[in-house]
């Protein structure tokens, strides 16, 4: 059975917030971050709280430790879960909560509690929709090392470039939504693990929902048993699977935003003496070309397909370049992976992106798609040669990410030169 073990019993005043705690054989750490917690939120919030204890198919004491909790502690609840994945216990827990504001945290609690009051006050008050802390901001705070830094940013960068991502730290494990949003999304995400995170976000987002984010003041738990490569190979898979999804339009999202966006802002009424929006004289605008302030013709549908495309390349491009690195060595196999996708993602975009068939101006394309191969060879060489100024032999991880990172500068380069090439009118 994969069901909660138990339902939750209620407490004598409804909580306002659930705060859910996803564990896996956490029989250590457990018991100090739930006292923890339980006395600053006994000290510092101002409404009646709950802790539940959502334990993944743990196999050691954790859910006897668990149990003990919610005997000594008011308010400490416990759900237990058959099957592991940090994003099943998530949708469990909270599809569960009574509470009108759900919110989560790591059990390391690297995140300083401070910040949990201000992630959850905008959903009280009904201003925002999600919340979540944000360690990417100019005024955090974080204490991490090199590799985890510079797979978070190449990430965040990937999912900008991919999905037009405009949240910063999807993967910060301090996040925070209104029961009534979630119980709309939360049918939608398909992924169970470390990506349920990302998705949710990205579907709040399509769906015009407000995306509240906090800084936060964070440190690395150094006894993190995250394995960096299966969670980064799992993320691509879900970049790419949700992606699709939207290109394809297989999610409901017109239905989300007219359910859950929020209604579009009026103009305020015109003056006595003024001139009104309909009688003010249009600028000239040539045929094609967009209106001041507004998004091209064809530009959205674009970048969404000019998304998949480069995602589809990106892991052919580190397939190709994990597969021949041991036998030619980092440089020599960088260049034969962009190389070997630079022509075919010209030719994928040139018919998927721009909507281009025939050969028309064919070599001319190809000609400026190899331009892009040049910059992206230049981008990617660069970060290579300055990664192992810094670390004669880094780490695979971190040199895959770095190597991310440059791709990502390098497509949104391609992206506009393509553009301005292949740029021609619709009918």
């Amino acid at each position: 059975m994969g069901g909660p073990r138990a339902a939750i019993r209620a407490r004598p005043t409804a909580a306002v917030l659930d705060v859910v705690i996803p564990v896996y054989n956490e029989e250590v750490d457990l018991g100090p971050c739930v006292r923890r917690l339980h006395d600053h939120l006994s000290a510092h919030f101002p409404y009646p709280f709950q802790i539940t204890i959502a334990d993944n198919a743990s196999v050691d004491d954790t859910l006897k430790v668990a149990d003990g909790l919610a005997g000594e502690l008011p308010g400490v609840e416990v759900l237990h879960l058959d099957a592991k994945g940090r994003g099943r216990a998530l949708s469990a827990a909270w599809s569960a909560s009574s509470a009108p504001v759900l919110a989560y945290m790591d059990v390391d609690l690297s995140t300083d509690l401070a910040a949990l009051l201000p992630l959850v006050a905008p959903l009280i008050s009904g201003h925002s929709d999600l919340a979540i802390g944000t360690r990417l901001a100019r005024t955090s705070r974080v204490v991490r090392g090199t590799k985890r830094e510079v797979i978070s940013r190449a990430y965040n960068l990937l999912l900008r470039g991919a999905l037009a991502a405009r949240f910063s730290d999807a993967q910060c494990g301090f996040k925070a939504i209104r029961a009534d949003v979630a119980a709309e999304l939360l049918p939608l995400v398909r992924d169970t693990g470390w990506f349920f995170d990302t998705e949710l976000l990205v579907l709040a987002q399509r769906a015009g929902l407000r995306i509240h984010e906090v800084p936060v003041d964070w440190v690395d738990d150094p006894d993190s048993r995250v394995d960096i490569v299966a969670t980064a190979l799992a993320d691509l898979r879900g970049v790419g699977r949700l992606g699709r999804a939207l290109l394809t339009g297989a999610l409901p999202l017109a239905d989300l935003r007219a359910q859950l966006g929020r209604a579009p802002l009026t103009a305020p009424r015109a003056q006595p003496g003024q001139a009104r929006p309909s009688q003010a004289r249009p600028s000239q605008v040539l045929p094609g070309q967009a209106l001041p302030g507004r998004v091209p013709v064809g530009l959205p549908r674009q970048l969404v397909r000019f998304a998949a495309v480069g995602v589809a390349s990106t892991l052919a491009y580190l397939l190709l370049f994990v597969s021949t690195r041991g036998l030619l060595g980092a440089q020599p196999a960088n260049l034969l992976a962009l190389l070997a996708t630079a022509v075919a993602n010209t030719a994928a975009n040139r018919r998927l992106t721009f909507g281009i068939s025939g050969r028309r101006h064919a070599a001319r394309h190809h000609a400026q798609g190899l331009l892009a191969f040049a910059l992206g060879l230049t981008l990617t060489s660069g970060a290579l040669a300055a990664l192992h100024v810094v670390s004669a032999v880094p780490a695979r991880p971190v040199e895959l990410a770095v190597l991310v990172a440059a791709n990502l500068a390098a497509t949104v380069l391609r992206f506009v030169l393509l553009r301005l090439g292949m740029h021609h009118r619709r009918t």
